[in-house]
């Protein structure tokens, strides 16, 4: 059974094209699979145009889940780079 981690966070910063590129990027490293979610809309994390496309800006909650082998890794590492690249990212 495949392991599964979620973690939520409140962007400081606009979800945009340079901090989705960082998250695909980072996601990409990561062999389990990486969602996030914000206002109803998913998006697959190692995907630049799927971030983009929920359309996520400041303010918003944005949740990530991830399921495999290194779930809860890559749930703190995507967290991570949500909180820095979208505080540096406005």
């Amino acid at each position: 059974m495949p392991a599964s981690c979620e973690s939520s966070i409140t962007l400081a910063g606009d979800l945009h094209a340079r901090p989705a590129g960082s998250l695909a990027i980072a996601a990409a490293k990561f062999e389990s699979s990486i969602e996030l979610s914000a206002a109803g809309c998913s998006a697959d994390a190692k995907s630049v145009l799927s971030i983009m496309g929920i359309g996520a800006t400041s303010g918003q909650l944005v949740t990530v889940r991830a399921t495999g082998p290194d779930a809860a890794e890559a749930v703190a590492a995507i967290t991570g780079i949500l909180a820095e690249a979208t505080k540096v990212g406005s």
